[in-house]
């Protein structure tokens, strides 16, 4: 069973697919839909292994399964590797796998001959709920996350949950780290199903997790759509990410993780400067301690402060940051760096 969503004036068709049988494979059926021969698969080293079967019939690009891999070497590599299998302007790619293969899969699409047509099919919680979706696609320089990208739209995102099958426990929470995002900055209802329910309701109740999965997916498509090139609202979707990418590449943290703590330090600030109060502060934490994610981390906060310097969102010595005002209601304030340097010192001297 399936449905197609385009959301209105939306680029993207999302297909969402809902569970099968054992032994069927909705992703084949879908994939009748485009032509075989000019599919490229660009997906990583884990889930070319686990479902070697299902590609097997398709030209197929591997990166490695890790932040690290992600960056313009990588790029370099795999337009060679289309350039060998004479791969044209009509070549459609197709990522599969979490957000470090959508962000490459994206970026390669919008260079590689100036640019070809590409889709997604997320296979982790975190690239269906959030990094599929946007056109967002970036690669890292050196530990400067995502400095390097462009913003283009992908022709599909296909939503196939019998990927999760094979996901591990850990990354259910790391993407349940930016579902708790959406509930912070947009919907105060999603927040408050969250703090009812846990990530093994959601692992056995498909159509509680796909519900739950479109509504993030209604929330970004309809800011992105207000707000593609991010000069406005689409800044709001940073929330706790300012943080999250100076210390995510320095200490190796999975994303969810490294946004959790993120988002914690964004409360801490939203404090001060927004009037929020502490009981949301401390609703937060126990909602990110209920799936299994970390609200406190030993940092540098020097390093970490050495790289938010270079983030993309800075001006002179002030900074767009994403602060509530109350769970459900974000807003976007201008800071001086000093007040973020300030934070990230309380924080390191708190744990």
């Amino acid at each position: 069973m399936q449905h197609t969503v385009t959301f209105p004036s939306g680029k993207t068709d999302y297909i969402f697919i809902k569970k099968d049988q054992p032994g069927n494979s909705s992703f084949e059926e879908v994939m009748l839909l485009y032509d075989k021969q000019h599919i490229v698969i660009i997906t990583n080293e884990h889930i070319a292994k686990l479902y070697a079967n299902l590609f097997r019939s398709y030209k197929i690009l591997v990166v490695p399964a890790h932040e690290n891999g992600k960056d313009l070497h990588a790029i370099e590599s795999l337009a060679k590797q289309l350039l060998d299998m004479e791969a044209a302007r009509d070549t459609l790619l197709i990522g599969i796998g979490g957000g470090v293969v959508t962000d490459i899969t994206g970026f390669l699409a919008a260079v590689y001959m100036r640019g070809v047509s590409f889709g997604f099919v997320p296979t982790t919680l975190l690239g269906m709920a959030d990094a599929a979706i946007g056109g967002k696609n970036g690669v890292n320089l050196g530990l400067n996350k995502n400095l390097l990208g462009t913003i283009r739209q992908p022709q599909f995102i296909l939503y196939d949950v019998n990927f999760l099958q094979t996901l591990p426990n850990i990354e259910w929470s790391n993407g349940f780290a930016e579902i708790i995002k959406y509930g912070c900055i947009f919907d105060a209802e999603l927040f408050a199903e969250l703090e009812h329910n846990n990530i093994a309701y959601y692992k056995q109740d498909d159509a509680a997790l796909l519900s739950l999965v479109e509504r993030c997916v209604a929330w970004k498509n309809k800011t992105v759509i207000a707000d593609e090139m991010e000069t406005g609202v689409r800044k709001l979707l940073n929330f706790g990410h300012t943080a999250a990418h100076a210390i995510e590449n320095l200490y190796e943290l999975p994303h969810g993780k490294a946004v959790a703590i993120g988002m914690v330090i964004a409360c801490m600030i939203s404090e001060k400067v927004a009037g929020l109060g502490r009981e949301d502060t401390a609703r937060l934490k126990r909602l990110l301690q209920q799936y299994h994610l970390p609200v406190s981390l030993s940092i540098n906060a020097s390093k970490a402060m050495e790289l938010l310097r270079m983030d993309k969102k800075r001006r002179n010595d002030m900074i767009d940051y994403i602060v509530l005002e109350k769970i459900g209601h974000a807003a976007i304030h201008s800071l001086p760096l000093t007040v973020i340097e300030n934070a990230l010192n309380e924080y390191a001297s708190h744990n």
